[in-house]
């Protein structure tokens, strides 16, 4: 199978299966030098793992990581670091009555129709746990940007149809509420909402916002490599995403260039934005302003309403998908979305490190 490395110099490669024994990570590249322990990994795995709250997979996975090469003493030594998940909890006889259905919203359709062959066990490489491989490297992407001053953050804008404002944002609510939004008082009407999905048997999708600070200008490739470019197909790449937009994205269809336009200033002895409907990027390359992205996530498509579909011979069926399945993608994704804009920017930042002779003349010039 084709597709399971994404990026250049800091590259990373997951591997493993919902259903098989463990699930994991190689990322090669990571420069020598970065501190680096287990917990730092936890943190961001703990953020991800199933069972934080009724609106999760009741699927119980501790989703403990074990570093396995790449790291002696707390510290990266340059080499691929190597990182384990085990799976402990999976119930394969759950997708035994519907093994020869595919089921809608899934892509068992489309594996047949590629390999002639699939894993019908949760999904195989197609199950949201393949995600934990790509959080784990952006713990370690995030590392090595903490040393530079860039940090990466996102949240939860919205929940099915409950958005919370710009205006009302208050980022020290984000960690203190399963579903990661910048505001409790619609944090609180999101849960209603995911309420009456759930007792409708029924599920929904919803945002996610994230905005990396501190990025130097002039970040990314003009052409077919920008910025923005790269961090869409990094977003697009996560499952259940179905678009994505940077700064004012859509909206700016509908503006006029003398209001779309960011008009630049002097702020002492840099330059910068007034505004920033550009969400960070001009040309393909970052503009010191924050970047700002947006993810569109799909609803869960396995819900436990019956559904019309076909078998594996083209007869008509109806299914009703049993399980432990999340209402809602949304709060577990958001720090998918996260690590990959936090691996993006990492491989970008690096490959930065050619585009003037000053800069390798920094290094070597001693």
């Amino acid at each position: 199978m084709a597709g399971s490395t994404y990026g250049t110099l800091f590259s990373i490669t997951t591997w493993g299966e919902s259903h098989g024994p463990a699930i994991g990570v190689v990322v090669d590249g990571c420069p020598a030098g970065i501190s680096l322990t287990r917990e730092d990994i936890q943190q961001f795995l703990d953020r991800r793992k199933p069972g934080q709250s009724k609106f999760t997979t009741a699927r119980k996975e501790s989703d403990q990581a074990e570093i396995l090469s790449g790291v002696f003493e707390g510290r990266t030594t340059g080499a691929p670091i190597s990182i384990l998940v085990s799976n402990q909890d999976q119930r394969s006889r759950d997708y035994g009555k519907i093994k020869d259905c595919y089921r809608p919203g899934h892509a068992d359709y489309t594996f047949d129709a590629k390999y002639g062959f699939r894993d019908y066990r949760g999904g195989g490489r197609t199950s949201g746990r393949e995600t934990i491989g790509r959080v784990a490297a952006g713990a370690i992407a995030s590392k090595l940007l903490d040393q530079l001053g860039i940090r990466v953050t996102a949240y939860t804008k919205s929940i099915g149809t409950i958005t919370v404002p710009e205006t009302s944002y208050d980022h020290g609510c984000i960690q203190n509420n399963p579903l990661y939004m910048p505001n409790l008082e619609y944090a609180r009407k999101a849960s209603a909402y995911l309420e009456e999905c759930v007792k409708n048997k029924d599920s929904c999708g919803g945002i996610i916002e994230c905005v990396v600070t501190g990025m130097p200008a002039g970040i990314g490739e003009p052409v077919f490599e920008k910025l923005d470019a790269s961090l869409a197909k990094a977003i697009m790449s996560v499952g259940a995403v179905k678009g994505v937009e940077i700064g004012g994205g859509f909206q700016t269809a509908q503006m006029q260039g003398s209001t779309n336009n960011d008009a630049f200033c002097r702020d002492d002895d840099r330059i910068m934005k007034r505004t920033n409907h550009s969400g960070g990027t001009l040309g393909g390359l970052s503009d010191g302003s924050p970047i700002i992205l947006r993810a569109a996530v799909k609803p869960t498509p396995s819900i436990s309403q019956e559904q019309d579909t076909v078998d594996i011979h083209g007869d008509p069926v109806k299914i009703a998908i049993t399980g432990r399945h999340d209402p809602v993608i949304v709060p577990r994704a958001v720090v998918v979305v996260e690590a990959m804009t936090a691996v993006t920017v990492a491989d970008l930042l690096m490959r930065n490190m050619t585009a003037r002779m000053e800069y390798l003349e920094e290094i070597y010039n001693k």
